[in-house]
């Protein structure tokens, strides 16, 4: 496999791109050529480096829950980049957390038909396949975060960051689940909200014209895999819920509405490390003000997919969830 093939997306492959656009060719020649570094000398493979536009922004300035607030509007400029690249490097480790702490969890379940969903081995080997595409995500966002850092010049580490919101909800979660049943269950209700809304979330750095190039490809590239991996996701949750009991059906459906929170949130722990890592000067002041303002809690808003899903199994009455709060349509 070559930085050149596709299989259309979703199946043991590099993500779908365009091979005639420099910077989805470039994004798919380095994690192709890191995916298969071998200890021989490699052929020489498109720098990122090289598209970078270090006039541009890395992360959408609307995106920040405090770009209106005073204190960042005071800001000088290099303060104001600084914010948004970590916040660049914050939205990359938030995928690479929900691909690795909470996806293939699933996924692996999934996989050994921990659900009884009578899917058969097609769907075993397309979930097996969709985890292949997903350690080629989270390659890809770690390589756009090492792009960030080596030409802004800013340590910028994901270690200095804790667990992305999503993942940390998920952990306490299982944390807190007394019965290894529920753990499963809290794990396929967070996996099936993972791969349903991820196009949308995705979309918030895919849609936004004014930033790197680089990094609108990253989304892009991701998002094009993601909606093959959101259908297998449906699938999968409409068939166990079928094959659930009432008491796990309760249980699934709580734990729908607990991921679906989470992942509609702004992770403001990650935005409180963020300032006092930039230095912000009133920064844990400014966060905490956005913090508890209820217009600025929900980072994802478009919910459309999953409404779509609650209605097919016939549980929008059901789901603890209050859908006036995002967009069904």
């Amino acid at each position: 496999m070559n930085g050149d093939e596709t299989d259309g997306g979703g199946n043991m492959g590099l993500p779908e791109h365009d091979p005639h656009d420099p910077v989805e060719s470039a994004v798919i020649a380095r994690l192709s050529g890191n995916w298969h570094r071998r200890a021989a000398v490699k052929r020489p493979e498109p720098d990122l480096d090289d598209l970078f536009e270090p006039e541009r922004p890395d992360y959408p300035e609307r995106l920040l829950p405090f770009h209106d607030h005073p204190t960042y509007r005071a800001l000088d400029d290099e303060s104001k980049a600084k914010l948004r690249a970590w916040g660049w490097v914050a939205f990359n480790k938030n995928v690479m957390d929900i691909e690795q702490q909470v996806v293939n969890p699933g996924f692996a379940l999934i996989a050994t038909d921990a659900f009884d969903t009578g899917l058969g081995e097609p769907m075993a080997i397309a979930v097996t396949q969709a985890m292949v595409d997903e350690q080629y995500h989270t390659l890809m966002h770690l390589n756009a975060s090492a792009v960030t850092r080596r030409r802004r010049g800013w340590r910028m580490p994901e270690s200095a960051l804790p667990l992305g919101h999503k993942a940390r909800r998920y952990r306490q979660r299982m944390e807190k689940a007394s019965q290894a049943g529920h753990r499963e269950i809290d794990t396929l209700a967070y996996t099936t909200v993972a791969e349903i809304s991820i196009n949308a979330y995705l979309d918030l750095i895919a849609d936004s014209d004014d930033i790197q190039p680089i990094n609108r490809a990253t989304a892009d590239l991701h998002n094009r895999d993601e909606y093959c991996h959101s259908s297998i996701a449906d699938e999968i949750a409409k068939s166990a819920y079928s094959r659930f009991g009432g008491e796990q059906r309760g249980f699934f459906l709580e734990a729908l509405a607990d991921g679906m929170e989470a992942f509609a949130a702004n992770d403001f722990t990650t935005w409180h490390r963020i300032v006092e890592l930039v230095g912000v000067p009133g920064g844990r002041q400014m966060v905490l003000d956005v913090e508890h303002d209820a217009a600025r809690r929900r980072l994802l808003q478009d919910f459309g997919a999953l409404h779509r899903l609650c209605a097919d199994m016939e549980v929008l009455d059901r789901l603890p969830f209050d859908w006036s709060t995002v967009r069904t349509g």
